[in-house]
């Protein structure tokens, strides 16, 4: 005992030193006893202490986005930000929807082929070496409409990530060994779709292909199997010639000075000549995406995707769309937040605040059907159509009824909207966008999409406002306006008692949803 007093006994004199000098002697003697506990209310503040100064947020940021258009039609972006590294990448107006005219897959192919042996490096373990030497790591990611090349890096080693990036981009080797390796990538990875405990991706590519049959963004994400060994060095080289061309191009960065950035850019990808030779770009493909709806459906034996001890019940999957608007409309934003209102997700979902255990889909479909595992919106938007689905799974004995409150959710959506309910999802969304928005390279995948799809940049206070300001006449009048589309649907598992299209179609009344609701 002796001993464990004199041990406490220095932490103790620390802690009264401490106090004494943040609050003074008096604040001292009137709050600490030596045996008992301080009588010290909670509810009032303590006398003598100095009020607590706050940091100002004008919720704007510092930096604005700063854009440059150099002469061979390259825009360059940057928005500053205090740090140490930088996130800086190419970014091309290039991917699925563009490959009618090819096989389809390019796009697929050229993500695996990406920061592989250059004019300048001799393979992929050289790249990554230099990038190394100053901290760095590099990725590639494509969509149906854009591919991204981006480095992360200390500031100190930008004009090495632009040279990197403008050797990936524009000298690639294309070599046959890296060609046979991407084959096997690319088949690995289409077994792993199919094998994944996760549906969605598929799913995401199945509503696409119903919602916009053989067009644009309807055509496959994903190079599908019989197209791998048509892929050479010759298509890819078509291909790169007529999309991969400076006018489509944005080099963004973040972290960084933008005069550097416009330095580096000049330095490296201006009046380069690329590996397929320069040549105007005669053969893009500049078609609308025409919406058309309809039904794909994949019969599948989901008993076996369960991993580990606890097996997963065997499900079927429903992924029910409707036409919504491009990002590039002003009803976007109330689309984004009808998709917030809609919420939902997995029956085991954790909860808590910010997790949407509030949303519709929540409220009215998984509290309500306990046999319901997922009720989930999405919300795919693109330059020039959008897409905003649901996604449900269930047992196979229970589809039918699936798809039947599924739909009354869709005619669900334009009644009329709670005042609660609108504020809720608004806040909801600025809260994620302002929280996605605290990552560098999210900051950098903005910025160049935004850059590459409108020429110009939203910061993140005017999207805020604009959120702000939607109404719950905007989500009727969207709504109401969505209703008017064919629906399109994907289904996944065992379809034994999946209602036809027709009847889907007739039981919703989707094509003329928007006449009940009126």
């Amino acid at each position: 005992w002796l001993r464990l007093r004199w041990a406490l006994a220095p932490v103790k004199w620390m802690n009264a030193s401490l106090c004494i000098k943040m609050f003074g002697i008096a604040a001292y003697r009137n709050y600490s006893s030596g045996n008992g506990y301080p009588n010290i209310t909670l509810s009032a503040p303590l006398p003598g202490i100095p009020k607590p100064v706050f940091a100002n947020v004008d919720g704007q940021e510092k930096y604005e986005t700063k854009i440059t258009a150099l002469e061979n039609g390259l825009k360059v972006a940057s928005q500053n930000k205090f740090g140490q590294f930088c996130t800086v990448g190419v970014l091309v107006n290039s991917g699925s929807r563009y490959e009618a005219k090819y096989p389809s897959g390019i796009a697929h192919f050229l993500e695996k082929l990406a920061f592989s042996s250059t004019a300048q490096y001799g393979s992929k373990d050289e790249i990554l070496l230099m990038l190394e030497k100053h901290g760095g790591i590099c990725d590639c990611q494509t969509s149906r409409d854009t591919t991204m090349y981006a480095v992360s890096a200390e500031v100190k080693g930008l004009d090495t990530a632009v040279s990197v990036l403008s050797d990936v981009v524009l000298q690639p080797r294309l070599l046959d060994e890296e060609l046979e390796m991407t084959r096997m990538a690319v088949r690995f990875e289409l077994e792993d779709l199919n094998m994944r405990p996760d549906p969605e991706p598929l799913l995401t590519e199945m509503i696409h292909a119903a919602a916009y049959r053989g067009n644009t963004v309807g055509l496959p994400r994903f190079c599908p199997a019989d197209n791998v060994d048509k892929i050479d060095k010759k298509v890819l080289h078509s291909y790169l010639r007529n999309y991969y061309c400076p006018e489509r191009m944005v080099l963004a960065g973040v972290g960084i000075e933008h005069e550097q950035l416009v330095e580096c850019a000049r330095k490296y990808l201006l009046g380069v000549r690329p590996a397929w030779e320069a040549s105007t770009a005669s053969n893009v493909d500049l078609s609308v995406a025409q919406y058309t709806g309809g039904i794909v459906k994949m019969e599948k034996d989901m008993s076996d995707v369960s991993l580990g001890p606890t097996p997963i019940p065997e499900l079927t999957h429903i992924m029910i769309g409707l036409e919504s608007c491009s990002f590039r409309e002003d009803d976007f934003i109330p689309f984004a937040v009808l998709n917030m209102m809609m919420g939902g997700g997995g029956s085991f979902s954790a909860g808590g605040p910010g997790k949407g255990m509030f949303t519709r889909l929540y409220l009215n479909v998984l509290n309500r059907h306990h046999w319901m595992y997922n009720a989930t919106s999405y919300h795919h938007s693109y330059e020039d159509s959008g897409l905003l689905c649901i996604h449900a799974s269930a047992d196979p004995r229970q589809v039918r009824e699936m798809v039947e409150i599924i739909t009354r959710e869709f005619i669900q959506m334009a009644a009329s909207v709670g005042e609660m309910e609108l504020e809720r999802a608004k806040t909801q969304l600025k809260s994620m966008l302002m929280m996605n928005l605290e990552s560098r390279p999210v900051i950098f995948e903005d910025v160049g999409r935004q850059v590459l799809s409108t020429g110009k940049r939203k910061l993140p206070h005017e999207l805020c406002d604009l959120i702000s300001n939607v109404t719950a006449s905007d989500i009727k009048r969207v709504t109401t306006k969505m209703l008017r589309s064919k629906p399109a649907v994907a289904a996944l598992g065992d379809l034994t008692e999946l209602p036809s299209y027709e009847h889907i179609q007739a039981n919703g009344r989707l094509p003329c949803m928007y006449r009940l609701c009126r």
